[in-house]
Formats: structure tokens, sequence, C-alpha cells
């Protein structure tokens, strides 16, 4: 019983990650209608920069905490003002398109200027021991990686449905025609919409960097996961990117534990299964399947 305890409490610090990231791209999703399959190098990028500022400028990780995601939502805003914004109009493949070739871009930037091993970094200080809570022993960063998703998610959650600005957001991720026609301009926030996304991406990958490998191809698998994560949560469900992310981080756990050659293979496997019952998600709406 305290093994299946360890291995959930991990499942959840794992889902944190997949939870933030999955959080921006069903907000990029639901608004601009964008599958960014870019969101894996941004969360690559928030690794790296948090590196990067250690070592240049001695930033700590608690300055990358609020660094790191200023700098992706402004690279995202960047992203969309020059290049996404473009191409809204036509098919959705063509930023499918234009997201895939800015990942192999960026990936192949940070292997030029980092190379392949990758980055060194190291535990924050504080964060580096053990909780041992009878014959259950978790890192201490799990744990602290666990509370700090959960309270950003519940701080997303409070911002969308507490305030008007979210109260616009998520009309336009409901239903952006109708918002249209009600007098919101939804083409307004589509910006900052998509750097915060972005964002959420790279916060992401700051709390990745003392826990994972920082390397340039650290991304590629992430994304895949990111999908399935989507998916079963439902196409631009916010509480679905959520719900899911910490879902799919519970199923990776139990799979590296009792199934290790599987482990990756029971994601998808989830993930056919709640398609085949809700094909919209466990969230989502009937008609965004």
């Amino acid at each position: 019983m305290s093994a299946f305890l360890q291995y959930t409490l991990q499942g959840l610090a794992a889902g944190g990650f997949y939870a933030l990231a999955a959080l921006g791209l069903a907000v990029i999703f639901g608004v601009l209608g964008v599958v960014n399959f870019s969101h894996g190098a941004c969360y690559m990028l928030g690794a790296v920069a948090s590196a990067v500022l250690l070592d240049t400028l001695g930033l700590s990780f608690w300055w990358a905490l609020l660094v790191v995601p200023v700098l992706m939502f402004v690279f995202g805003v960047l992203m969309e003002r020059l290049l996404v914004q473009w191409l809204l109009r036509l098919d959705p493949l063509y930023n499918f398109l234009l997201t895939f070739g800015i990942t192999l871009v960026l990936v192949d930037l940070v292997k030029r200027r980092y190379g392949v091993s990758g980055l060194p970094y190291q535990l924050p200080p504080g964060l580096d021991g053990r909780v041992t809570v009878g014959s259950v022993s978790l890192s201490l960063y799990q744990v602290f990686v666990t509370l700090f998703a959960v309270l950003v998610c519940v701080a997303v959650w409070a911002l969308l449905t507490q305030t008007r600005i979210g109260m616009i957001v998520r009309a336009s991720t409901e239903d952006a025609e109708r918002s249209r026609a009600l007098g919101i301009n939804v083409g307004r926030w589509v910006t900052p919409v998509f750097g915060f996304g972005i964002g959420l991406a790279g916060l992401s990958g700051v709390l990745a960097a003392p826990f994972r490998a920082i390397t340039a191809d650290m991304g590629s698998n992430f994304v895949i996961i990111l999908f399935a994560v989507v998916v079963i949560g439902g196409l631009g469900s916010i509480l679905g990117a959520v719900v899911a992310g910490f879902l799919v981080g519970l199923v990776e756990a139990y799979g590296q534990a009792y199934a290790p050659s599987f482990a990756q293979v029971l994601i998808f496997v989830l993930m056919a299964l709640v398609v085949l019952v809700r094909p919209s998600g466990l969230f989502g709406r009937e008609e965004a399947a």
C-alpha cells in the first residue's frame, strides 16, 4: 500500500508538468483553433532558458519561475504576430505545419548552440531533500511541483471564471462565432491568449529543469503525450486539460512501476478507450468531436 501511495504521488508530480502545458495548449486551440505543435519546443525553451539564465546571470530557480514565463509570453506574442496570424483564416493544417517547422528550427538552434549532451541544472536549495511519512519517501521537489502545479491551475481557473477577462476568454473558447455575434472582439484577445499559452509551456519547462535532463529533444516526446492529454480531456476544454494531465501522470507512474515496458503505451491505450466511449473527450463538447 505504501508503494502504491508513493507511485500515486510521483504520478501527480509528473502530471503537474502535463497539466500546466496542456492548459496552455487547450486555451490556444480553443480561441485560435490552432494545433500548436511547437508547444513541446516551447517547454524545452523554458528549461533551457532556466539553465542559461543561471549560468550567465546567476538567476536562481525562484527568479526563473517569474522571469522565464514572461520571456516565453513575449516569444509567443511575437510568434503569433509575425507568423501564426497570417494563416488563421486558412485550413488549420497550415498552422500545424508552420508550428511543426518552428519546432524543427528551435530544436536545431539549441543543438547548434548547446550541443546534444544536455545542460546541467541542480535542484534548488531547500528543495533537495526528501519527505518521509511512515514508509513513504518522496523527493521534496516532487511534492513542491505537485502543490505548485495545483496552485497555478487553481489561479488560472480563478482568472478564467471570476474575472471579466476570463469570461471573455471562456466565451471565445466555447463559441468564438457566437461571441463575435454578441459584440466581443475575439481577435483582440488572440495574441495575448497565444502568448499566455506559450508562457504556461515555458513555466512547465522551468519546473522540469531540475527534474529532467535539459536537452534540445526533451520536448519531442513530451508534445506527443501532451496531445494525448488534450484529446483525453477534450479539445479546447480547460478543465479537461488539467484533469487529463494529472490522470496521464498517474497512468504513466503506475505503468513505470508495474509494467515498465508498456508505460508509454498505456497512455495511448487510455486515449483510445476514451475516444471510443466519448469521441469528444472527457470534458469536450460533442460538436467538437
